[in-house]
């Protein structure tokens, strides 16, 4: 039997530290720590490090059974 895995497009792939804090009540000193720590998934793009949503769902996608 052939797996199917769900794409999900997202419409924001990436968002900034302060905005992915607001969003999940984590203060930004929280996010960044988990970013440097790689427990969260960040490009840069020119200045500033931005949260890769795209990477964090497809992770938890791929750690999930979703039959």
């Amino acid at each position: 039997m052939d797996e199917q895995k769900q794409i999900i497009v997202l419409a924001t792939p990436v968002m900034t530290q302060e905005r992915f804090a607001q969003l999940t009540g984590l203060t930004e000193g929280q996010v960044r720590g988990m970013i440097e720590k790689g427990h969260l998934p960040s490009l840069k793009i020119g200045k500033p490090r931005l949260v890769n949503i795209a990477a964090l769902s497809q992770d938890a996608l791929d750690k999930e059974d979703w039959q």
